[in-house]
């Protein structure tokens, strides 16, 4: 019987294993973890945003690297047929602000549980605690083609047909080392440079370390490099013991990560999106009429939460004791430039402990992004974060894995259905 074989079995595996049981032939899903899904688990702080309920010709504005490749796998495998998938499943979903959709019950795990249920439906071969260490390839009349692969206790596995979903270096603990590069780069292909995305960053001030824990929710963050604007967005950021974290802040670094690393980027926190200057200028003196006879520090306690109070009044330069009757207009002007504009220096990225996807893959001009399949080997196809793909933030990594997981899973069956197993089935597989 034709068989497919799919390496790793995180989102873009099991979905590609799932794609391929379609077509009718046998599926081997080889995952080196204990579990399935060991990754998906910690995804939105184990609330699994799963896809984003955006229009499917929006998935490509958030795509930052290679958007154009996905052309085909987002419309073979689109955002609402994956919400249509997992409710078909029993999976009830719900959708969140900025159109992120999570599993109604708030855990990844019963999006899991979904994925290993139509497995088992689809009558797929998983075998956990399985480390691939190679693959088989062979050369006939000047064309290369996949045989299958050698797992790390020797033993050989034939298939029509094999895809690799490994991931890529992110979150290490769960598995994410690289295995997918090694294969690709020891089949002929290339690798682009690998970088943590989205990931938290360093930052120079020391005032930044005394804000640890405190979460900003509805703020503005532009990051620049000298005076060119590499970053503009709005939402929520955390302070933390090294610099600043956040979901804003997951986002920017992969719109900067070409810069951040190799040179300080200037950033501008504006803590009040919502007004202008002006607009900001007349709260503040309406505030400070109302505390007319109080000091500084007293007169602005309604304008931030209490632990950004002190850092507030020290970047000022506004004495705390001072009273508001006695700040002239310019004080005030600054003031309200400060708070439109918090000044932050980056220095760095976190590394990949901390990345939630990794930037760079597998080269996509290497790949067919119609089929998945590679354009250097015959029947080996990518999936997922292996590939030089990445998008921001809100669900729309996991829906490349989703789409790409499913397009090459389905490509795969289909084309090894109508060709012949080269390789000797020394194994009965």
């Amino acid at each position: 019987m034709k068989q497919v074989i799919v390496i790793g079995g995180g989102a873009a595996g099991m979905m590609a294993a799932y794609g391929a049981a379609t077509g009718g032939l046998k599926v081997l899903l080889l995952e080196k973890n204990e579990k399935l899904g060991k990754k998906i688990y910690i995804t939105g702080k184990g609330r699994c945003n799963l896809t984003n309920a955006c229009d499917t010709e929006e998935l490509f504005g958030n795509v930052l690297r290679n958007p154009k490749f996905l052309y085909s796998a987002f419309y073979t495998f689109s955002n609402w047929q994956t919400m249509e998938f997992f409710e078909a499943n029993g999976l009830k979903t719900k959708t969140e602000r900025g159109q992120r959709v999570f599993p109604v019950s708030d855990h990844s795990s019963d999006v899991i549980a979904v994925l290993k249920k139509v497995l088992e439906r689809q009558h797929v071969d998983i075998r956990l605690n399985t480390r691939v260490q190679k693959l088989l390839c062979e050369t006939k009349a000047g064309e290369k083609r996949i045989l299958g692969v050698s797992l790390a206790d020797g033993t050989r596995l034939y298939a029509d047909a094999v895809i690799i979903a490994t991931g890529g270096f992110s979150y290490q603990a769960t598995g994410s080392t690289g295995d997918g590069y090694a294969f690709a780069e020891k089949a002929g292909h290339k690798v682009t440079e690998l970088r943590p995305g989205l990931v938290p960053f360093e930052t120079r001030e020391g005032w930044v370390t005394q804000l640890q824990g405190l979460s900003l929710k509805n703020v503005s963050v532009t990051i620049f490099h000298e005076s060119r604007q590499l970053y503009q967005g709005f939402g929520e950021m955390l302070f933390t013991h090294f610099g600043v974290s956040g979901p804003l802040i997951l986002s920017a670094s992969s719109a900067v990560g070409d810069f951040a690393g190799k040179m300080s980027l200037s950033m501008k926190i504006d803590l009040k999106p919502a007004l202008t200057e002006q607009q900001l200028d007349k709260r503040i003196l309406k505030d400070f009429r109302e505390n007319a006879n109080k000091s500084f520090k007293n007169a602005i306690q309604k304008l931030f939460p209490g632990k950004l109070i002190p850092v507030m009044i020290s970047l000022s330069g506004i004495p705390e004791e001072k009273q508001v009757n006695e700040i002239t207009k310019e004080e005030r002007w600054n003031f309200a430039r400060l708070i439109k504009g918090l000044p932050v220096t980056v220095t760095g990225l976190r590394d990949f402990k901390e990345a939630i996807i990794t930037r760079g893959g597998v080269s996509v001009k290497e790949v067919n992004p119609s089929t998945m399949e590679s354009r250097l080997v015959k029947g080996l196809y990518f999936a997922g974060e292996v590939l030089d793909v990445d998008a921001l933030t809100g669900g729309f990594n996991l829906q490349i894995a989703w789409s790409t997981g499913y397009l090459a899973g389905t490509k795969a069956a289909k084309a090894a259905a109508a060709t012949g197993t080269e390789g000797e089935k020394e194994h009965g597989i």
